[in-house]
């Protein structure tokens, strides 16, 4: 697996593996209601993704094996990660783990401290077990029951 900044050429593949890890694994948070997953997948469109791969300000990260897109990760400078998804058939395999690992990696090389998320329901305890607090209440986006606003300090490089 490498990760490496996303390109405009990688917009369908990677919007397709936005679209299946929403739709297939957040399951805990749009329970099926056709009205959230129809508001959280509107801007999830290959237009919309190639246009955040040039983006100033920000990096969108993929996770490639082979040549498929396992994983997409975004980052607005220098320090919130607005995306994290990954696809149904890589879930469990270490791979957004290590694409978290390179958004913070990218954040801290970007002069932030900490970085900052608001977390699905579904990906919850997973940002729990890598440091992540939470620092405010959580709050439903798209309709869902709770998104949690989370934070984790960056070590320092020496």
């Amino acid at each position: 697996m490498i990760i490496r900044d996303a390109t405009p050429d990688d917009a369908a593949q990677a919007c397709a593996v936005l679209r299946a890890s929403i739709i297939d694994l957040c399951v805990a948070d749009h329970r099926n209601d056709p009205g959230i997953l129809s508001r959280w997948l509107a801007n999830k469109t290959p237009e919309n993704v190639a246009a955040w791969a040039c983006a100033e300000g920000a990096s969108l990260l993929v996770a490639v094996e082979g040549d498929a897109i396992s994983a997409v990760g975004g980052l607005t400078h220098p320090g919130e990660i607005t995306l994290n998804y990954v696809s149904p058939q890589a879930r469990f395999r270490g791979v957004s783990s290590a694409l978290l690992a390179e958004l913070e990696r990218r954040a801290a090389a970007h002069g932030a401290c900490d970085v900052a998320l608001l977390s699905t329901e579904t990906a919850h305890r997973f940002y729990l077990a890598r440091g992540y607090v939470d620092v405010g209440v959580p709050a439903g986006k798209f309709g869902t029951a709770a998104s949690y606003p989370m934070s984790k300090a960056l070590a320092l490089a020496s």
